[in-house]
């Protein structure tokens, strides 16, 4: 599984790259056949306390999903993502089984 890290307008330090890999990594649980994962992590306009912004893009064989998430660190907005893509993988390999 290749993991593309993109960070908008900044730098993501390594700290955080590692906790991405780390989340990222996780979802293989889930889906075996994860192809590539790419994450977008952005500060939003205007500086308020809940604009960091991290979108995960998720590449099946035949088809993709994605979650984004705006939250006070980009940590805890690449969790929520992970948490949400965890319950999209599920749901599909559920409808794949029922097939």
């Amino acid at each position: 599984m290749e993991v593309k890290i993109q960070s908008i307008h900044f730098d993501a330090s390594e700290q955080l790259q590692a906790f991405i890999q780390k989340k990222v990594v996780k979802l293989e649980k889930y889906y075996d056949d994860i192809k590539k994962v790419e994450v977008s992590l952005k500060v939003v306009k205007p500086e308020t306390a809940e604009n960091k912004e991290a979108g995960i893009k998720v590449m099946i064989p035949n088809g993709e999903f994605y979650a984004s998430k705006i939250c006070n660190t980009f940590e805890e907005s690449v969790d929520l993502s992970v948490e949400a893509l965890e319950k999209q993988l599920v749901k599909h390999k559920e409808k794949q089984r029922s097939k």
